[in-house]
């Protein structure tokens, strides 16, 4: 083979990788960033097709609603407190993601005291294939926070807190703002990387009534007088 020969050889190859990345690479963009489902459906037999209709599947996932856990500051103790609130459902993981921290950015409906600082928006979720959701929020909530790390550990983690423990497919959450990756959100917390949920800032519950003075309570195997 001639040197010229080898030369258009090379060419035609090179032109022909060139082309497989050009097609590909818009995939491979898509692959990073695609959802798992929200929910964990039964898996089908080899060659049963049981997808509904996209019109179907559509008006069925409109009208169904799912209870999730928010977490927000506890207004007389230390820490975070849950609370239950019915959201609506989505088959698509990233996008039920963006509506539970969307209700948390909301605040609470029971007298919790907010976590995210006012005008806070989520502007978009999305999960990779290890579980690690990736939480891109506005500058507000950085910005807007409160001063000392207490209160910014308590807004790091009502995000993390909230989204791990209400979606088994995810297992650590990353912060980012404004479509761009932070150190921390005040200065204090570093949320440079994936987090896990920290279920020690979830506040004890409050104890109840103890008997009052003079009342002293029976002891095992004491019978009341008749």
């Amino acid at each position: 083979m001639t040197p010229r020969q080898a030369n258009a050889l090379t060419a035609v190859g090179l032109a022909g990788l060139l082309a497989t990345v050009t097609l590909t690479a818009p995939r491979w963009a898509a692959l990073l960033r695609t959802a798992t489902p929200a929910s964990s459906p039964e898996e089908e037999s080899p060659g049963e097709e049981a997808t509904p209709a996209p019109a179907e599947a559509a008006q069925e996932e409109a009208g169904r609603r799912i209870n999730v856990r928010l977490y927000f500051e506890a207004p007389d103790r230390e820490g975070l407190l849950p609370e239950e609130r019915e959201v609506a459902f989505s088959s698509d993981l990233a996008r039920q993601l963006r509506i539970v921290v969307e209700e948390l950015a909301k605040g609470s409906t029971t007298g919790l005291l907010p976590t995210l600082p006012a005008g806070t928006r989520v502007l978009e979720v999305f999960v990779q294939a290890l579980g690690v959701a990736y939480v891109d929020l506005s500058s507000e909530a950085s910005s807007g926070l409160p001063g000392g790390s207490r209160a910014e550990l308590l807004t790091v983690y009502s995000v993390v807190n909230t989204v791990v423990t209400n979606f088994p497919a995810v297992s650590r959450v990353r912060i980012v703002v404004d479509d761009r990756p932070v150190d921390s959100l005040g200065g204090h917390v570093d949320v440079s990387r994936p987090l896990p949920p920290d279920m020690t800032l979830v506040a004890l519950p409050t104890p109840g009534p103890s008997p009052a003075a003079g009342e002293a309570s029976p002891s095992p195997g004491s019978k009341e007088a008749p």
